[in-house]
Formats: C-alpha cells, sequence, structure tokens
C-alpha cells in the first residue's frame, strides 16, 4: 500500500524530490493566477511546490496521505500540512488554483473520476487546476505503490463527463529525477461557471 511505502521511505523520498527544479511547470500554472491567489498543493509531498508558492507571495494550503512527510514537509515549508487524502476533501468554491503534481497517479482508476470532481468542487469559479501523470494507460502495482497513467485519450474521456471543468493544454515532459526515464503527462485544466 503507498501510505506503507512512503511513511517507511519518507526521508529517502524526501530528500530525491525536495530540490527538483519544476520552474517551466510552475510559470504554465501560475501565470493565470494574481498574487496572493490561495493555492492547495494536494498531496504535496515533500513540500517542494508549496515552499516555492509561498515564496512566490501566494497563500498556500497543502494535504498529504503520509503522516511521515507531513512532518518533513511542514518542517520544511514553515506551516502545518493537513494529514488527508483526496476522499476527505470537501471544500466548495475555495481555491484560485490546485496543484495536484504526481498525486493523482496513486489513486486507483476506478476512484480518479471521484477524485477530480471533489477537487473542482473545492476550485472557484475560473480557477486554474493542474494535474500530472505517468504517459500511458495502464494501471499498475510497483514495489508496494499503485500507479494510474494517463494519455490525451483518457483525460479528453475522463473530463468531458465532469461538468465545468474544461481542458486548457495538455504536454509532456521528461522526468526530471536523475536517471529516470519516465515521461510525464502534464495537463491544466479550467473551472468554468455553466452555460444554460
Amino acid at each position: 500500500m503507498e501510505l506503507n511505502y512512503y511513511d517507511k521511505n519518507a526521508q529517502s523520498f524526501f530528500n530525491d524530490s525536495v530540490n527538483i527544479n519544476l520552474d517551466d511547470l510552475y510559470g504554465t500554472f501560475l501565470s493565470p493566477l494574481d498574487k496572493g491567489a490561495h493555492i492547495l498543493d494536494a498531496g504535496c509531498g515533500s513540500g517542494r511546490d508549496s515552499k516555492v508558492f509561498i515564496n512566490k507571495g501566494y497563500k498556500v494550503t497543502s494535504f498529504d496521505s503520509s503522516a511521515e512527510l507531513v512532518k518533513l514537509a511542514s518542517k520544511h515549508i514553515g506551516i502545518q500540512v493537513k494529514l488527508m487524502d483526496f476522499s476527505q476533501l470537501d471544500e466548495n468554491n475555495t481555491y484560485d488554483g490546485i496543484w495536484a503534481c504526481a498525486s493523482l497517479i496513486h489513486v486507483p482508476e476506478n476512484k480518479l473520476f471521484g477524485s477530480i470532481i471533489l477537487l473542482k468542487n473545492a476550485l472557484k469559479k475560473n480557477g486554474i487546476m493542474y494535474i500530472s501523470f505517468k504517459y500511458g494507460e495502464e494501471e499498475r502495482s510497483i514495489d508496494g505503490r499503485r500507479f494510474t497513467d494517463m494519455n490525451e485519450n483518457n483525460i479528453n474521456e475522463l473530463v468531458s463527463r465532469i461538468h465545468e471543468l474544461k481542458i486548457i493544454k495538455t504536454w509532456i515532459t521528461p522526468d526530471k529525477r536523475p536517471g529516470k526515464k519516465d515521461k510525464w503527462f502534464n495537463v491544466l485544466l479550467n473551472k468554468s461557471p455553466l452555460q444554460y
């Protein structure tokens, strides 16, 4: 199970991920947001991205489902990270932006639709959401972790069933971790008011 993996390997995961530079992704996500906008870092891991957003002048709320990562991330960011998973998100129209970088990859495919609905509900009208997956169409387990991959067809089909949510763009980037050859599938979405 993912929680056991991340709780047992929290320090090594933190060390391997906390200094990865994602400036190109940050720029795409942040450009539509006003300074001081409220961002939810959903599945924040090491807290790397939350710290960047705070340093850039944004208000940030962060959560992760690993108790050990929550401790490390809270210390790194300087704010208390919430211990919760996607299924516990019950806010409405709260955030200007939602950042779910490499976190929805651990949600089983049959629960992905519901998780994205909860994220969409927590997003304000005209809000921006960034999500990313490993590029592909498999659902697999490796070393006690479950992975749900995504590609253009899968995400288009999924988002087409979610009222108010629209895909702005999708793009593929190489893995920035040393020695890793995965391709990452990036998706930028917008929540717009329903049209009648």
